[in-house]
């Protein structure tokens, strides 16, 4: 298994400048939701909703796609997502010059869907989440396309790597993240990451790597029911699942009902219409997490806001 070092971290971040948007950090002390943090605690947001894309995932899907060579890029790539990966695969190929496929469920957001095709990525529809892998899969194979997997891969991590050194570099006293994740393209690279650059910083994650912790091997689940669909990976796999395993502290679960207020909390005081995602991070840290993170130097990230507003108002009500 490839290793994420500082020097790596640093090369992929002089690569992608420029072109990939150092996103800033809120401190929430100066915002309305001081009431609801942790006491004592100094709480700081890394807003990588604003980044290209609309989320942390264009900085994994622009190495991932500038590693390939000419050839495997005439070729064109194919991914499997429930959005923000389509999204920001679609951004690197076009940034990239080169062609995405990308299989896609049908229940997708349709700013997922529509932001795609105007990117010029053809979708193949499929009826759920747990269709999309194979159908990519198939893709790769008929076609002769690069899988450029929505978060298992050195790539994916690495560019995860990159958010935490700017969060660090912004905010050099952390002591806790949270983080919010599904398969763990995120999670696996900030928090080996964060590791590297301060080893006593405790890394949260906040959830469905929940089942493959408990087990203390990648699981695969048959159904995939949450709202929040950027975080609703079918499975764990071995990369992100390791990397994951050997630098986060603990994986804690949120409901989708708190996911819901923690999104219309962040609408309210913070005037941000955000996806469920977005709002793990905040929701378990202010909530199962609470206690734990008293008088702590927390870090969080909004990690992405691709949502309509049609979806937005039948999720908060």
């Amino acid at each position: 298994m490839t290793q994420i070092t500082i020097d790596a971290i640093r090369a992929a971040q002089r690569q992608i400048k420029g072109r990939i948007i150092r996103t800033p950090v809120l401190d929430l002390r100066q915002t309305g939701l001081e009431d609801l943090l942790p006491t004592g605690a100094t709480v700081t947001m890394k807003m990588e909703l604003f980044q290209k894309a609309g989320s942390f995932k264009a900085r994994g899907n622009l190495l991932s796609v500038e590693a390939l060579t000419n050839e495997q890029r005439a070729a064109g790539v194919t991914a499997a997502s429930g959005g923000n990966h389509a999204l920001a695969l679609a951004w690197a190929a076009k940034a990239a010059g080169t062609s995405a496929k990308i299989a896609i469920p049908k229940p997708a957001d349709p700013i997922h869907i529509d932001g795609c095709r105007a990117l010029g990525a053809e979708l193949v529809l499929c009826d759920s989440i747990i269709e999309v892998f194979p159908k990519m899969h198939e893709i790769a194979e008929a076609e002769g396309r690069s899988i450029v997997h929505p978060f298992e891969g050195y790539n994916m991590s690495l560019g995860a790597a990159t958010c935490a050194a700017e969060l660090f570099a912004d905010v050099p006293d952390l002591e806790v993240v949270v983080l919010p994740v599904g398969g763990g393209g995120l999670i696996s690279g900030m928090a080996a990451a964060l590791k590297l650059l301060n080893p006593e910083i405790e890394p949260f994650g906040a959830d469905s790597m929940y089942q493959s912790f408990q087990s203390g091997k990648p699981e695969a689940i048959d159904k995939v029911d949450t709202i929040a669909d950027s975080l609703g990976s079918p499975t764990a796999l071995p990369y992100s699942y390791e990397m994951t395993r050997a630098n986060v502290t603990e994986i804690i679960r949120v409901s989708d009902d708190d996911l819901r207020q923690t999104m219309r909390v962040m609408n309210e005081s913070l005037k941000l219409m955000v996806e469920p995602a977005c709002a793990a991070s905040l929701t378990g840290a202010i909530g199962p997490l609470k206690s734990r993170l008293e008088g702590k130097n927390v870090g969080l990230i909004a990690c992405g806001a691709n949502i309509s507003r049609a979806r937005f108002m039948q999720l908060v009500g």
